[in-house]
C-alpha cells in the first residue's frame, strides 16, 4: 500500500476540491452579470427619483401661474422666474403651455406634444411623467392639466417641463461604479474565503487518506469512527465492510493452508515410509503387500485432498455471497443416491430412498447441496457394515424441508453428536478411517442456505433406542409467488372493444 501512494492518478481524473470549487464559482460568474444590469436598473431609478420630484415641483409651480379670464387662458410667468428655471449648468430644461388643440400659449416650442390632444384618465392638478426627446437627446417630462372648474376635458391646458438626463446619468454612473468597484474587491476575497473554507472543511478527507496511506500491509483493522464526518461514515463503513471481507477470506485460506499441511503431513510420510519398505523388499508377496498399501494411502490422501477443497469451496462460497435459486430437494437427493448405489452395493449395504413428493422447494447451489447429501451418505455408508442399511428421505412441512439419512451402524453418544460437526473431530474407537472433514463441510453448506445440520442417535417410532444414527439438515421452504390469474370468460367479455 505504501509502494503506491506516489502512483500517478488515472488520466481525466479530477480533484474534488477542485469539482467542489468549480460548481460553487461557475454560479458566481453567472450571476455577476446579472448583479451588474439589476445594480443598473436600480441606480437609474435611484437617481432618477430626486429629479422627478424637482421636475413635479417646477411643473407645480407653472400651473400656478396659469389662470382664466373669461375663459381665456393667462400665463403670469416673469421674466427672472424663467430665467431662474433655466439656470441649470449641465442639463437643458424646457417648458410650455398648450391650449387644447396643442397650440403654444408660453414656452418653447422645442419641447414636443404628447401624442394624444385631449387627456384620457389623467385629472386637472394631478402630475404624471413621460419619455420624450427634444434636439436629439432624451429628456424626461413632468406634465399636468389645468383647467376652470366644470371645464370639459376638451379644453384642459397642458403644462409642460422637460429636462434632460446628464445630471441623472452622472449620478446613476456614480452609484454604479461604487457597486461594482466593491464588487471587484468582495468577489476574489469571497474567492479567497471560499477556497480557504474547502480546504478546511475536506482536511478530515485528506487525513482519512492519509491514513489509509499510511497502513502497512498486513493492517487489517477497522478504521476508527468516531472522529470520522457523517458525510464519509458510508465510505468508512464500506471500507471497513471490504476489510472485514478481505481479513475473513485471508483467514479462510490460512486456515486451509494449516490444516492441509496438517493432516497430508501424516499420510504421506506414511506413504513414503510405505514406499521405501516397498523398495528393500524382495518376497514379491511382501513386496505386493507394501503396494497395495500404498494404494489404500494414496486413495486416502486424495479422499482428504478433495474432501479439504470441498471444505475450502464451501466457505469461500459463503464468503462470496453466491446466489441461491430456486431448487427441487427430492430431484437432488434421489440424483445423489444413484450415484452411490454401486458403492452400496459393493459394501453389501441396502440403500434406500424415499421420495417426499414434488413441489418441495428450497432456495439453494445446486453443486453445493450435492456435496452436502454426498458427505452425508459417505459418513452413514463408513460407518455402517455389511448386511445393514442406509435410508435417505426427503421430509416437508407448510415451513420447512428436509433432508434424513438414517443408518442402521454402529451408532452415536449424545456426547459425541455435540462436536462431530467440528473439524477433524473423530469418534474414537470406531476402527473407521475417516478425516473428520465431512460433517464440517455438510455444516458449513447448511449455514450458507440458512440450514441447520444434526446428528444424532436413532430412535424407533416409540421414542426407544434404535440402531445407528440419522443425520438431519432443515431448510427455509421457498414456495414461489404463484402467477398472475388468467381474466375470466365474462371478465374477456366486458372488456370494450374499440369502435372502428
Amino acid at each position: 500500500m505504501k509502494s503506491q501512494r506516489k502512483s500517478a492518478s488515472p488520466e481525466g481524473q479530477r480533484s474534488l476540491f477542485g469539482e467542489i470549487l468549480d460548481w460553487m464559482l461557475a454560479p458566481l460568474l453567472f450571476v455577476w452579470p446579472i448583479s451588474i444590469a439589476i445594480t443598473h436598473y436600480i441606480a437609474y431609478s435611484v437617481a432618477g427619483f430626486p429629479y422627478d420630484q424637482s421636475l413635479r415641483e417646477q411643473a407645480t409651480a407653472i400651473g400656478r401661474k396659469v389662470s382664466f379670464e373669461n375663459g381665456k387662458p393667462r400665463v403670469a410667468f416673469p421674466g427672472p422666474a424663467r430665467a431662474m428655471l433655466r439656470a441649470d449648468e449641465l442639463d437643458s430644461v424646457y417648458f410650455h403651455v398648450l391650449a387644447p388643440d396643442h397650440k403654444l400659449i408660453a414656452g418653447d416650442s422645442e419641447l414636443p406634444p404628447p401624442a394624444l390632444a385631449t387627456p384620457v384618465e389623467e385629472e386637472v392638478g394631478e402630475v404624471y411623467f413621460r419619455d420624450a426627446e427634444a434636439d436629439g437627446r432624451d429628456i424626461r417630462v413632468a406634465y399636468l392639466y389645468v383647467a376652470e372648474p366644470g371645464m370639459p376635458r376638451e379644453r384642459w391646458l397642458l403644462v409642460e417641463v422637460g429636462e434632460t438626463l446628464e445630471k441623472r446619468a452622472q449620478l446613476a454612473n456614480k452609484i454604479i461604479a461604487s457597486v461594482i468597484v466593491s464588487q471587484f474587491i468582495i468577489i476574489p476575497l469571497a474567492v479567497v474565503l471560499v477556497w480557504f473554507g474547502l480546504s478546511q472543511g475536506l482536511r478530515p478527507l485528506t487525513r482519512l487518506r492519509e491514513r489509509i496511506e499510511s497502513r502497512s500491509e498486513g493492517d487489517l483493522a477497522p478504521i476508527a469512527a468516531p472522529r470520522v464526518p457523517e458525510e464519509l461514515q458510508p465510505l468508512t463503513d464500506a471500507f471497513n465492510a471490504m476489510i472485514d471481507r478481505l481479513r475473513q477470506n485471508m483467514e479462510v485460506q490460512r486456515r486451509f493452508v494449516a490444516d492441509a499441511a496438517h493432516q497430508l503431513r501424516t499420510p504421506l510420510t506414511g506413504l513414503k515410509t510405505q514406499a521405501q519398505f516397498a523398495m528393500r523388499e524382495s518376497d514379491p508377496q511382501a513386496l505386493r503387500h507394501a503396494l497395495q498399501q500404498i494404494a489404500t494411502s494414496v486413495d486416502r490422501a486424495s479422499h482428504l485432498v478433495d474432501q479439504l477443497l470441498s471444505l475450502a469451496r464451501a466457505e469461500g462460497s459463503e464468503n462470496t455471497q453466491q446466489t441461491l435459486s430456486p431448487l427441487d430437494l427430492d430431484q437432488q437427493v434421489r440424483a445423489v443416491v444413484e450415484d452411490w448405489v454401486m458403492l452400496a452395493i459393493d459394501r453389501q449395504i441396502d440403500l434406500g430412498f424415499e421420495s417426499g413428493g414434488p413441489g418441495i422447494t428450497i432456495l439453494g447451489n445446486a453443486f453445493l447441496l450435492r456435496e452436502l447429501i454426498n458427505n452425508l451418505i459417505d459418513n452413514a455408508l463408513r460407518y455402517t457394515p455389511a448386511g445393514g442399511r442406509v435410508t435417505c428421505r426427503v421430509l416437508a412441512d407448510d415451513e420447512s424441508a428436509r433432508i434424513e439419512v438414517e443408518d442402521s451402524g454402529i451408532g452415536i453418544s449424545e456426547q459425541d453428536a455435540a462436536h462431530v460437526f467440528d473439524r477433524f473431530y473423530r469418534v474414537e474407537g470406531t476402527g473407521i478411517d475417516g478425516s473428520g472433514l465431512g460433517l464440517a463441510i455438510v455444516r458449513e453448506i447448511a449455514d450458507l442456505h440458512d440450514a441447520s445440520a444434526s446428528l444424532g442417535p436413532n430412535r424407533a417410532a416409540d421414542g426407544s433406542p434404535a440402531r445407528g444414527a440419522v443425520a438431519r439438515v432443515v431448510f427455509p421452504r421457498h414456495r414461489p409467488a404463484p402467477p398472475p390469474e388468467a381474466p375470466s370468460p365474462q371478465q374477456q367479455r366486458s372488456i370494450p372493444l374499440p369502435l372502428a
